[in-house]
């Protein structure tokens, strides 16, 4: 058994204080998460909407939960009244159906746009030519009730470093133009989310400011 109070103090010696952790509870039971918590962490990150809703109500409600998985737009309106943001914003259909959810229960949410930097074709992710596309919109410029205060993206899983490296480098890129050309006034737009159990290290040198880690805390999942 994992000693998941230990793993969470070590590991936050190895952070920068100025990187933010996301504990990755997916398919960890409620005492594991509580455990974590007693150590005075209070972001945790799931992949699924149903899986957070099973679990929010059972633990403190001082947690500040990101949802970090693929969102379909048909489960956004479930979690707005408590997520504290959302990092897989994966197209401007998805952005949409948030902004009119939001617009609802008078909530601006923090969203982070995903962008597909990988090779693998299973990620998700906007290309950056979409994301500009977007961006330039009439129709983005009048979203209301979402703040996009970054970006968010997965590597390729390999043990190939330098790929690793290369593909968290572009996303720092494009972070940096996007700051330039479109948020450059917006103190909000400060993210860039990359790194996971097997490469936060080198997530972190190249510019991560959020850190999503699971199996380092938590131990390997069943």
């Amino acid at each position: 058994m994992p000693d998941i109070a230990a793993n969470i103090i070590s590991l936050k010696k190895q952070i920068p204080p100025s990187v933010k952790l996301v504990a990755v509870s997916k398919t960890k039971p409620v005492t594991d998460i509580l455990e974590a918590y007693r150590t005075g962490h209070r972001i945790f990150g799931e992949n699924r909407v149903q899986e957070i809703l099973a679990k929010k109500d059972k633990l403190p409600g001082d947690i500040e939960w990101h949802l970090i998985g693929h969102l379909q737009t048909n489960k956004v309106k479930l979690i707005l009244p408590f997520i504290s943001m959302i990092h897989s914003v994966d197209s401007f259909k998805l952005l949409k159906a948030i902004d009119h959810e939001a617009k609802k229960i008078n909530r601006i949410v923090d969203c982070l746009l995903q962008f597909h930097i990988a090779e693998e074709e299973t990620k998700f992710g906007f290309v950056k030519s979409e994301a500009v596309e977007m961006l330039e919109s009439e129709e983005f410029i009048r979203l209301g009730s979402v703040r996009i205060c970054g970006v968010m993206g997965m590597a390729t899983y390999t043990d190939e470093i330098s790929q690793v490296r290369k593909e968290f480098r572009t996303l720092s890129g494009y972070y940096k133009e996007l700051k330039e050309k479109y948020f450059g006034q917006d103190p909000f737009f400060r993210e860039i989310s990359i790194g996971m159990s097997g490469d936060f290290r080198i997530a972190i040198e190249e510019g991560s400011t959020i850190v999503r880690i699971g199996s380092i805390i938590f131990g390997n999942r069943k």
